[in-house]
């Protein structure tokens, strides 16, 4: 439960309280995931009051504020068509305009649409550390340790390329349900082709990163060999990944 509440007025007073063994502390963004709180005595840290809700570009960067709600990320300019449709698919009106873009990549689980689309755009997040400077990542690096990560760092802005082509195929049980097996692939001009696969597992997963879309339908299909919950089987996963695959290729004309 919620035993304290604190609103820094700065970024650094942010990290102090974060980095506090006790009482264990959370950033609140949206606060989408902390009001379904469990009997942990935890902390929540207030962002509210660190302008970390702001957006910018930067040649063929879009830098995005980590307080930034999701819903706010469907009036920015130049992006793929396939991005806005994700955000829509990744939650209802009423939790996107309370979500954030560095709240949903934090908690989000592989069956998570924008999370997906994100690993496929090669996006980079900003960790900033008390006294220290700010270090970027590559999401791909980041999500499968992102749990582990010791207290204290906080997620300042998330950027993602503006001049890559992007489709996103998924199959769910309905068309607001979460996917079961869900495709983002994104091309640059140059031939680099990222193929990202959700819809299973703690985090979705990266099966191509390569110059050519050669041989995706295969990483597809070998990404997800095993990919069995209570949703669906591995066969079926296996199979529709390599199904989704291709149908992205088509919508994006890839030789």
């Amino acid at each position: 439960m919620i035993i304290e509440y604190q609103r820094p007025q700065n970024l650094k007073e942010a990290l102090i309280l974060l980095g506090r063994e006790e009482p264990v502390s959370y950033p609140l963004g949206g606060g989408t995931v902390l009001n379904r709180v469990g009997s942990e005595n935890i902390a929540v840290i207030d962002l509210q009051a660190l302008g970390l809700n702001t957006t910018s570009k930067k040649g063929t960067t879009i830098n995005i504020g980590a307080t930034t709600p999701l819903q706010e990320l469907l009036g920015i300019k130049e992006l793929p068509v396939d991005f806005y449709k994700v955000i829509e698919l990744e939650a209802n009106y009423n939790l996107r305009q309370m979500a954030t873009i560095a709240g949903r990549l934090v908690t989000a689980d592989g069956r998570s649409p924008f999370t997906t689309v994100m690993l496929a755009l090669n996006a980079t997040i900003e960790l900033q550390e008390l006294d220290k400077k700010p270090i970027k990542v590559n999401i791909g690096d980041w999500l499968p340790l992102r749990n582990a990560s010791k207290p204290g760092k906080l997620i300042t802005l998330v950027s993602i390329p503006s001049n890559v082509h992007l489709a996103y195929e998924y199959i769910a049980r309905s068309p607001a349900d979460l996917p079961i097996v869900c495709v983002a692939i994104a091309q640059w001009d140059s031939g680099r082709t990222r193929l990202a696969l959700g819809g299973w597992g703690s985090s979705p997963v990266l099966a191509l990163d390569g110059p050519s879309s050669d041989g995706i339908e295969y990483s597809a299909r070998s990404a997800y060999s095993l990919a069995d919950d209570e949703w669906a089987s591995g066969e079926y996963r296996q199979e529709m990944a390599g199904l989704l695959s291709l149908r992205c290729v088509k919508q994006l004309n890839i030789e």
